[in-house]
């Protein structure tokens, strides 16, 4: 009797130990499971069909706000290059073009950014937060209330998160906790495609725009020559590095 009471004992703090990966434990929130029963099947064939194992993969995520597109760009871990997977649109917008500097100013944020928070429980659905402020945003937002809490989610309000319906934001959020074991799940934020619009856009902006733009322009182009994400730093004056 003993010999069972210490097997099973023994059976169970090892069980205990046993790491439970990303996806499991949000699937004890009921819309992560609504999601999952609803839309697992799409969003396994959107990376079948494009040759990107479930199990092992990244996630890139790219929003274009003129044109209030939301890219979904997905690898292999073991390999290098991205492909699209997927778009999505906003279903509401706020503020103009041009950076997030302060709370309230309802604008969407501009710049390089990564997943640090899942919400299984939002208000909005369905939700997961960038990490907003980043170095660049602090060296030039306000130094008392810069803002924060900004989210990529479902529904169709926004006072400076990016909503894309409740129905996309169930693909998209089982796809960002489907990757998420495998490295973080980065976000980039541009006001258009800077390869080709920075010409319209910057048109009667001020030069302090016209140069923060500027420095966001080698991470894109960077992107869309090689597939792969840049190594992006920021600079003392704020601005972004690309090496």
């Amino acid at each position: 009797m003993k010999k069972i009471t210490l097997l099973c004992l023994i059976g169970f703090f090892t069980s205990a130990m046993i790491p439970v990966d990303f996806l499991t434990s949000q699937l004890q929130f009921q819309r992560v499971r609504v999601a999952k029963a609803q839309k697992g099947s799409k969003v396994t064939t959107m990376l079948s069909s494009n040759d990107i194992d479930k199990n092992a993969f990244n996630l890139f995520i790219r929003g274009i706000k003129d044109e209030q597109k939301l890219e979904v760009w997905a690898k292999n871990k073991s390999e290098n290059s991205y492909k699209l997977i997927n778009t999505y649109d906003f279903c509401a917008t706020t503020g103009e073009l041009g950076p997030k500097r302060r709370s309230g100013d309802k604008q969407m944020p501009e710049g390089f950014y990564k997943v640090d928070r899942f919400n299984p429980e939002s208000a909005y659905y369905l939700s997961f937060r960038i990490n907003y402020p980043n170095e660049s945003d602090l060296h030039f937002a306000d130094k008392l209330n810069p803002g924060d809490n900004i989210f990529i989610h479902g529904d169709c309000i926004t006072i400076g998160c990016i909503p894309i319906g409740d129905e996309n934001i169930k693909e998209l959020y089982l796809l960002a906790a489907m990757a998420k074991d495998s490295g973080p799940v980065n976000v980039h934020i541009f006001p258009t495609r800077m390869d080709k619009g920075m010409e319209t856009i910057s048109k009667g902006a001020s030069g302090d725009l016209k140069k923060f733009w500027s420095s966001l322009t080698p991470g894109y182009t960077s992107f869309e020559k090689n597939k792969t994400l840049p190594n992006v730093s920021v600079g003392s004056d704020g601005y972004y590095l690309v090496k």
